[in-house]
């Protein structure tokens, strides 16, 4: 019996029974828990959920849920067909109460509410708890973007807005006269005053706040989405005439106290169309072998002065946003492309991580300090992969100076590699795809985008410096602020354990003490075989998401036992934070007056950074799936080579070699009757056997796409070359000639993974391009927009 199994059944059991008061006895025989060994592990358990306050016990020493836990507050996650689920557990431990379409209180999608759980879950059936939700804390839309446009069926209202955001769509909206008079073809945001009620359950009612573009303006697609997530797109006039004040050079007074490093050879090296350069590096060799690395970064801290109106901005923000043909920066352009920026040749205010790394990797000596530099190069990716990988001789000869150091950052890259693999270091498929568009805004092209030595080994130079820094002032014991990726939980692990033993891998180790080393093991085992690409999905959905926070709690996905953001502060508020504490604590000391400054803020801050985070790779993957949809729908009735990349009830999503992804669905496979074989994620004819798995190589056709859905559906090609398996149970089946087709659109088409949402989007946050699992880290990029500008792979890039 495990422990973490009988406080699920327990919690389930006196949240489904929360007026009522149990004997040990009655629990026991309700949880079908016998034997002696059994009733002193319950008995150990509720005292420990007495300790935790979610029991107590009554006068007359029975158990019995505290009246503080019997009303839950989570948020609502609603489908289509009108039921939901409620997250409200912060540690995941407990499983989402299931919400029937009755019992919502109309709440929508990403509503806090408070819900009461009415039928206990049974964990040894997987079907978890069922809720009522009682009352809607905050809603989650305040506001809707979308076309204005009239009809003669408005109900007496200006007209309405047609709604394009999936968890909201079903509803019309109707706008009021009481703010403004849109044109129709006109998009516009409009905040809400009615939502879904008794009198008009299918409807919500506002005023329409402001006019974005109309509806044939090129980008406004893109648009849509940055106002659906309210994400701010333009800066306030009192931050531009702040930002403006600012000098456009470094003044002689602010070189005061700074290290002059100006001699040295330190270059940049970016994509080419990058203009906010925020990292400027050098490497060169020391007399006893090892090698001094220097990481220097632009102190955006020394002009976005705590408390600003440029500070307030940027914490509002969190992050630039960057989407396929444009970006939404954290900061003005005069500080981001300007001041800030270490452009070729111009004196620059920095913060610098001067590291000596020994040949095993190992950084042996470190300093951080505020710098003056002067950048000797604007480098490429393009020209520093040719002088690396392509030995290129005009490049060489154009840059000859600088080769030998660009030679010896090659060799300490290897060495850092090396190092991160000895500790286990999970290194995932990092496929990224690059959209390409028209001057129109138009998607005309989707392809993979490359990574050379340069990139990864500016990764390994940010990856250093990162973990140094985070581990020099985590042993200051100073307050701080950390990225931390933590250990996964021990039932997802052992879940993904049992999951591999159906393809004859066997895992050693405890699930509630993993090791990245085992992960890495895993992926070893599984390096170029067919089960290659479902191993990984699986172990990404096993991992838990990185986040901004006060408590060094390491990060897994790198093997790191410190870990920060420390060298993008242009793009990034916590390397902003990073650098202001950095500063503080070298001006003022490290005693209890400087830790009483930072240590009040900084949960808050790493909270509000988290969350920002994560809204601005939602509005990014929302980008790219409807861009890959509007390049895809040119090439409806086309046939290309995919791989299943997921496999569900109601179908199988697939992935072409450019990362796009579409659905086949169960009932166009109508070659056979199909069935879903979870334990093996896989779709097996009942007849011929055929099989589908992830990572399995197919023939598609595109069939449809909407792009305003995003949805691309394909067609199954040549089922007939499918392997077959003995994955179902052999049994007699009769001929069903003409009716067979039929009934299996019938009997699948209905069965659309319970409610017939083709879950397109909520997919991806379980692939192999999942960011939410991989830590969403932004990648270096470009503040410019053209889409290069993330790196949605392992855990953190830097």
């Amino acid at each position: 019996m495990q422990d973490n199994t009988l406080k699920t059944d327990l919690t389930a059991f006196f949240r489904a029974h929360s007026e009522q008061s149990y004997t040990v006895e009655d629990i026991s025989d309700a949880l079908h828990y016998h034997g002696s060994a059994a009733f002193k592990l319950i008995v150990q358990e509720l005292a420990q959920l007495e300790r935790d306050g979610l029991v107590q016990v009554t006068d007359h020493g029975h158990f019995q849920l505290d009246p503080s836990q019997r009303v839950l507050t989570g948020i609502f996650h609603g489908n289509d067909k009108g039921f939901g689920f409620v997250a409200y557990d912060e540690n995941k431990i407990e499983p989402d109460a299931y919400i029937a379409p009755d019992n919502t209180l109309r709440a929508l999608n990403g509503d806090t509410v408070k819900i009461e759980i009415i039928r206990a879950g049974d964990p040894r059936s997987g079907k978890g708890p069922e809720g009522k939700v009682t009352e809607i804390v905050e809603h989650h839309y305040e506001q809707v973007v979308g076309e204005f446009f009239k009809t003669d069926d408005d109900n007496g209202y200006l007209g309405q807005v047609r709604l394009t955001d999936k968890k909201v769509m079903k509803y019309k909206f109707y706008v009021t006269a009481v703010g403004l008079n849109p044109t129709p073809g006109e998009v516009v945001t409009a905040e809400i005053t009615e939502y879904p009620s008794a009198e008009h359950p299918d409807a919500m009612v506002g005023i329409a706040k402001q006019v974005i573009g109309s509806v044939d303006d090129p980008g406004i697609d893109i648009l849509q989405i940055v106002y659906q997530h309210n994400i701010p797109s333009e800066f306030p006039e009192e931050v531009m005439q702040a930002a403006d004040e600012i000098p456009d050079h470094v003044l002689p007074e602010e070189m005061a106290g700074r290290e002059d490093i100006t001699d040295q050879d330190l270059v940049t090296i970016d994509g080419e169309s990058s203009k906010d350069l925020d990292d400027a590096v050098t490497v060169w060799k020391l007399p006893n072998g090892n090698y001094h690395l220097g990481v220097h970064i632009a102190d955006v801290s020394h002009y976005v002065k705590e408390d600003s109106i440029l500070d307030k901005e940027a914490y509002k923000r969190g992050t630039s946003v960057y989407l396929t043909d444009r970006v939404i920066p954290m900061l003005p352009r005069r500080l981001s492309n300007g001041i800030c920026s270490l452009n070729e040749g111009e004196l620059r205010l920095c913060m610098s991580c001067d590291m000596e790394i020994d040949e095993s990797g190992n950084v042996v000596k470190h300093r951080i300090h505020p710098s003056v530099m002067r950048s000797k190069a604007r480098m490429t990716y393009t020209a520093v992969n040719q002088i690396l990988e392509a030995h290129d001789p005009v490049t060489m000869d154009r840059y000859k100076s600088l080769v030998p150091m660009f030679e010896a950052m090659g060799e300490l890259h290897k060495i850092l590699v090396k190092h991160r693999k000895r500790r286990g270091a999970i290194d995932f498929d990092d496929r990224e795809a690059e959209i390409i568009v028209d001057d129109k805004g138009h998607a005309i092209d989707v392809k993979l985008r490359t990574r050379g030595v340069a990139e990864r080994m500016i990764e390994s130079f940010m990856l250093a410096a990162n973990e140094t820094v985070a581990e020099h002032y985590f042993r200051a014991k100073v307050p701080f602020l950390y990225r931390v990726h933590e250990t996964p939980d021990g039932d997802r692990v052992r879940s993904f354990f049992e999951f591999l033993t159906a393809f004859g891998i066997n895992v050693k180790g405890d699930p509630n003490h993993l090791r990245p080393k085992m992960l890495q093991g895993i992926l070893k085992q599984v390096a170029g075989k067919p089960e290659e690409a479902m191993v990984s999905v699986m172990m990404l959905r096993s991992l838990k998401q990185a986040r901004y926070a006060d408590q060094s709690l390491g990060h897994f996905g790198l093997g790191a036992e410190f870990y920060t953001h420390f060298t993008s502060p242009i793009r990034r508020y916590p390397d902003t934070m990073v650098h202001r504490m950095i500063h503080y604590y070298e001006d003022h000391g490290t005693g209890q007056a400087s830790k009483e400054k930072f240590a009040p803020i900084l949960e808050e801050i790493g909270v509000h950074t988290s969350e920002m985070e994560r809204r601005s790779i939602d509005a990014e993957r929302d980008t790219n799936d409807m861009k890959m949809a509007e390049y895809m729908a040119d090439h409806v009735g086309e046939e290309f080579d995919a791989v299943v990349s997921s496999v569900m009830k109601f179908g199988m999503f697939v992935e072409l070699p450019n990362t796009i992804e579409g659905l086949i669905h169960i009932s166009r496979m109508k070659d056979d009757y199909y069935e879903y074989v979870e334990k093996y994620l896989a779709l097996v004819g009942r007849n011929t056997r055929r099989t589908y798995r992830i990572g399995q190589e197919i023939r598609v056709k595109v069939v449809h796409v909407d792009k305003e859905q995003s949805e691309i559906d394909f067609d199954l090609l040549n089922p007939e070359s499918a392997p077959t398996s003995d994955l179902l149970p052999h049994r007699e089946h009769r001929s069903r000639g003409g009716n067979f087709h039929g009934r299996n659109n019938n009997n699948h088409g209905n069965n659309n993974h319970g409610g017939g949402n083709r879950n397109g989007g909520n997919h991806r946050n379980g692939n192999q391009r999942s960011t939410n699992s991989r830590g969403n880290n932004q990648h270096r990029g470009n503040n410019h927009g053209g889409g290069q500008h993330r790196n949605n792979s392992q855990g953190d890039r830097h």
